[in-house]
């Protein structure tokens, strides 16, 4: 009797569990925060450094924190671009934020020499920093065999070294008043084996390395640190990838016909997983949740669907776009996929 209930209870854990991920568009344990856990608003008056603020997931991660009170410095290179987000930040505040409480910070990840200067600069305006928000990157179309090495150098300097440089002068901070928070924007990319961008998957995965190890020394130092890993965003990214060629950019476009998740909507279940302090939240929209479950647990089923599917069917999911339809962008040429189907 007792196994049979045993049974039955882990039955229903199963189907119900299997339900919500294929409703949901972020994973279990983020749908619950989102429904049930510490609102955005609880970081009113924090202190939140963004870097990578001038558009995309970045902004919008920005948006949703304004409009909960939280003061925010916007990093990126492009001052004018940094200027528009910021009087959006005010405005979408209606009157939470002065002026005074979004800095504009113009910066490149890439200079880590002045990582520490910019830093401090926020520190001195604000008195501290709360988070930091570590969203600067640039995603990647390209073939794994014929990449140059220089675009692998350029994607790591960017995606990895930069975030893990500023982190380490945040950490010096933190460490001093006692406390601190750092989020990095990651990927699915970080998780599952995604074709076509080799060196922008390794950048992810070396994220998670990275973070996974800092979260594991700092446990129960009050640090804490957490991998937001979107999948498919409406944003500029297309646009700005890395090809397989030093200097060349990708200059795709998203479609409003993408299956894609809103950037705003991307960027408030960003804020629900700094408000409740999150180790890893995956933000996606079907099916692509469901596939990461698989993944992870279930790695076996993953690798015999990966077979049956192919690598195209990963593309499509994940740029709603087939590998036909992609000819047209970057260096992606037919004739050097055919060894994929």
């Amino acid at each position: 009797m007792l196994f049979s209930l045993i049974g039955i209870g882990v039955f229903t854990y199963g189907v119900i569990f299997t339900l919500l991920s294929l409703l949901s568009d972020c994973d279990l344990q983020l749908l619950f925060y989102e429904k049930f856990g510490k609102s955005p608003r609880r970081l009113k008056g924090k202190v939140v450094f963004i870097t990578g603020a001038s558009s995309g997931i970045g902004e919008h991660i920005a948006y949703a924190l304004a409009k909960c009170g939280v003061r925010l410095v916007l990093a990126a290179r492009r001052n004018e671009e940094l200027q528009r987000v910021k009087r959006n930040c005010i405005d979408s505040s209606k009157g939470l934020l002065e002026d005074r409480d979004v800095l504009v910070i113009q910066m490149d990840v890439t200079d880590t020499a002045s990582h520490r200067k910019h830093f401090q600069h926020a520190v001195l305006h604000f008195g501290r920093v709360d988070i930091l928000v570590n969203n600067a990157g640039r995603s990647q179309r390209a073939m794994w065999a014929t990449t140059e090495m220089s675009v692998d150098r350029q994607l790591f300097d960017l995606n990895v070294f930069g975030v893990v440089s500023l982190t380490r002068v945040a950490l010096e901070h933190f460490d001093k008043v006692g406390c601190g928070h750092v989020a990095v924007v990651s990927s699915l990319a970080g998780i599952l084996p995604v074709p076509y961008s080799g060196t922008y998957t390794a950048s992810k995965h070396a994220i998670h390395g990275y973070f996974n190890s800092l979260r594991t020394e700092r446990l129960g130092k009050n640090i804490h640190v957490t991998l937001l890993c979107p999948g498919p965003t409406f944003s500029n990214f297309l646009a700005e990838c890395f090809t397989e060629k030093e200097g060349e950019k990708y200059n795709g476009s998203v479609q409003p016909s993408d299956k894609r998740m809103t950037a705003e909507r991307c960027g408030y279940l960003s804020a629900v997983a700094l408000a409740n302090k999150t180790s890893e939240s995956w933000i996606a929209v079907f099916p692509l949740i469901s596939f990461t479950y698989i993944a992870v647990y279930f790695p076996i089923v993953f690798n015999i669907a990966l077979r049956l599917l192919g690598p195209e069917t990963l593309f499509k999911l994940r740029d709603s776009k087939d590998l036909d339809e992609m000819t047209e962008y970057g260096s992606i040429s037919r004739s050097t996929t055919v060894g994929f189907q």
